[in-house]
């Protein structure tokens, strides 16, 4: 594999991934704007899952060599840090 297809993969593979985590996101903030409470456990458990999978599909990814060990740890530390301020702002509201 060429160094040109190597860094296409890995911009793909991260791009994916932001991606994913953005979907979580906005999954989490419609919850949130339909009245699911982040007390309720339907949303603990949609939270949970959806990180739980996004965590496997970034440990699949460092696997392959697509993405280094930092930046995925760096891609789920940014995403809990946005859901924690979604979070922060909806039981200030």
């Amino acid at each position: 594999m060429s160094s040109d297809m190597l860094v296409n993969h890995r911009e793909k593979a991260h791009a994916l991934l932001k991606a994913d985590a953005d979907k979580i996101l906005k999954l989490i903030k419609v919850q949130m704007d339909n009245l699911t409470m982040p007390q309720c456990p339907l949303y603990e458990e949609v939270l949970d899952t959806q990180m739980f999978g996004l965590s496997r599909e970034i440990d699949f990814a460092i696997r392959l060599g697509l993405i280094e060990e930092p930046e995925g740890k760096i891609l789920l530390e940014s995403l809990e840090r946005e859901l924690s301020a979604l979070h922060e702002a909806s039981t200030k509201s």
